[in-house]
């Protein structure tokens, strides 16, 4: 699907345009399948509840794959899992699908190449480095053994058809980055720029660029560090928001992101919209269920 510019015949791939919120760990100390949507306007929906055969876990990690569908996976479901959900482009939560990949919470995963998506990192009874790459059509592929130093990192997409993993702990808070090639290749070990830190949040912005923001040293930050079309991480951008750790992120109308829910002390629904420049702005007032360590993704090319 392709969107042809009449003034200068130019054509352009369309952009991710909503993204979805779901599953994570509310006040009551339960794993939830709930989902909220967000439309191409930046506008969280009230809650979705899971639907049959889509079991509640916490800390899964989601991305885009096949253009404009979405994938979540891996978590806690009491034990670790490996089961996925995949997405459709009008953001409905398929049932889960038996689990290919190593069986592992804290994990992350972003888009890289056109249309696929790649799941790594995370914890068994140890933290891991293990990639599981996807396809095209949601396919989850078996381990491939890890590169870089294992840990919890988070990732997003940058530049054209490449992700980077970033941050978290990796025995200590790290603030270490990984880049992943448009073929799905990791790469090793990138020195760290910025506050070394864990349960952040990213999200790819402006088409080719990226954000790592908030997380936990021996506190709550809001800080932030754009990553620019190349991969570079810039230093530390004075936060804005509230302290967050354990939320989550999504690409969402064309050129944009949003963080949403986490743990501000207590859990929270609220959310924060980044403008197509790295920009974050302030607190917008949640909606839907109030919890921490859930995943996001965006999907649909349809405003």
């Amino acid at each position: 699907m392709f969107t042809i510019k009449p003034a200068n015949s130019v054509v352009v791939a369309p952009t991710i345009q909503k993204a979805i919120f779901a599953f994570g760990f509310d006040n009551d100390s339960l794993r939830v399948s709930i989902s909220n949507l967000v439309s191409s306007s930046g506008v969280v929906a009230s809650d979705t509840s899971g639907a049959g055969g889509v079991v509640a876990k916490h800390k899964p990690s989601g991305a885009s794959y096949g253009g404009d569908k979405a994938i979540m996976g891996f978590g806690a479901v009491g034990p670790n899992t490996g089961k996925t959900n995949l997405i459709s482009n009008e953001g409905v939560i398929a049932s889960d699908t038996n689990a290919v990949g190593t069986a592992r919470t804290l994990t992350s995963a972003s888009g890289y190449g056109e249309d696929k998506a790649i799941f790594g990192f995370g914890f068994t009874d140890g933290y891991v480095s293990t990639t599981n790459l996807v396809s095209n059509t949601g396919v989850v592929a078996s381990d491939t053994s890890g590169v870089g130093t294992a840990g919890q990192p988070r990732a997003a997409r940058y530049g054209e058809g490449k992700a980077i993993f970033g941050y978290g702990a990796r025995g200590a808070n790290s603030s270490v980055t990984n880049k992943v090639s448009d073929e799905g290749v990791v790469a090793s070990d990138t020195t760290g720029v910025g506050t070394a830190r864990t349960n952040l949040i990213a999200a790819g912005y402006d088409g080719d660029k990226a954000i790592f923001a908030h997380g936990f040293t021996d506190a709550r930050v809001s800080m932030s560090n754009l990553v620019n079309n190349q991969g570079t991480v810039a230093s530390d951008t004075t936060g804005v928001g509230t302290a967050t750790a354990s939320a989550a992120a999504a690409s969402y109308g064309g050129d944009k992101a949003i963080f949403a829910y986490g743990a501000t002390g207590p859990n929270t629904n609220k959310s924060q919209l980044i403008s197509n420049t790295g920009v974050v702005s302030a607190d917008v007032s949640g909606v839907g269920h109030v919890r921490t360590g859930p995943a996001a993704a965006g999907f649909s090319f349809d405003a």
